[in-house]
């Protein structure tokens, strides 16, 4: 559930990162920010406008594409925890 959680949290920090903010620092205020605030428009502020609001910048991502991303995501992660046995290579196939 953790990797899950961080897998999410990629996306925002690779855009801190890219943008010459510290990634950690710049996560860490936007989720307060959205806690505080009530708002979940939050986001990285990669222009340096001094606005956070992705609303407001014309950043809008439909929901039923991010729906789909993380039913399809989250199907990925049920299918590799479901996976139980490894084969080694040239190991013999009688135990199986």
């Amino acid at each position: 559930m953790r990797a899950f959680a961080d897998a999410l949290d990629a996306i925002p920090l690779t855009l801190a990162e890219n943008s010459g903010l510290n990634p950690i620092e710049t996560l860490a205020s936007i989720k307060s920010r959205q806690v505080k605030e009530k708002n979940s428009r939050l986001g990285v502020d990669c222009m340096f406008t001094g606005n956070n609001d992705m609303r407001e910048h014309f950043v809008i991502d439909p929901l039923i594409g991010k729906r789909q991303q993380l039913l399809l995501a989250t199907q990925l992660c049920r299918m590799v925890l479901k996976i139980n046995n490894v084969i080694i290579s040239g190991d013999d196939q009688s135990e199986f």
